[in-house]
């Protein structure tokens, strides 16, 4: 039952990591199944070969780098949302231990896909906020903030599930706060 629910909070965790960086906590999770830190489902333990773990790296970097790059970053953020999306649901799906495959879907598209999307939805508007109010110039911050924010996530979320289960709610408690404060005050009514 630990077991159960610490993979729930890994997957949880590295899907929150997703909506910063796509490739990145897939990246760390094929080092973790690779390293025989954490093991994976048995359909997803393919993630753990040589092959994976390269094509992953080969992939975070690439990813990472065209953020950097301006015009191309407000670009990859408008495809990232649905690849976000289904990044997220395969990690659940790929971590979540000891469940019937019913469960594990419906969590892996709800939890994993689901957090995954929420928080690339607000670091989507972030990026938007930041390219009309420095004209771009303040893009390179967002992505180093994003960036170092995956990779804290998808450390502590293969390490400390739990710690990472904590911080996720945190990361949803300032989407709510950017939320409030981005949406017009509506006038009360008499």
């Amino acid at each position: 039952m630990t077991e159960t629910i610490l993979s729930i909070f890994l997957g949880i965790g590295l899907s929150a990591s997703v909506g910063f960086r796509v490739f990145l906590p897939l990246f760390a999770l094929s080092l973790a199944a690779y390293f025989n830190v954490w093991e994976l489902n048995e359909s997803w333990q393919w993630i753990g070969s040589v092959t994976a773990v390269i094509t992953l790296g080969i992939a975070t970097l690439v990813e990472i780098a065209a953020y950097y790059i301006p015009v191309v970053d407000n670009l990859l953020d408008s495809i990232a949302i649905p690849l976000a999306t289904v990044a997220g649901t395969a990690v659940m799906v790929s971590t979540v231990a000891d469940l019937s495959p019913v469960i594990t879907w419906a969590l892996a598209i709800i939890a994993g896909g689901g957090t995954a999307a929420a928080v690339k939805s607000s670091a989507s508007a972030t990026r938007l906020g930041s390219t009309v109010s420095t004209a771009g110039f303040g893009n390179p911050i967002v992505s180093t903030i994003e960036t170092g924010t995956s990779v804290v996530m998808s450390i502590v979320s293969i390490f400390l599930p739990i710690l990472a289960i904590i911080l996720v709610l945190f990361i949803f408690y300032l989407i709510y706060k950017l939320y409030k404060k981005m949406r017009p005050n509506r006038p009360k009514s008499s």
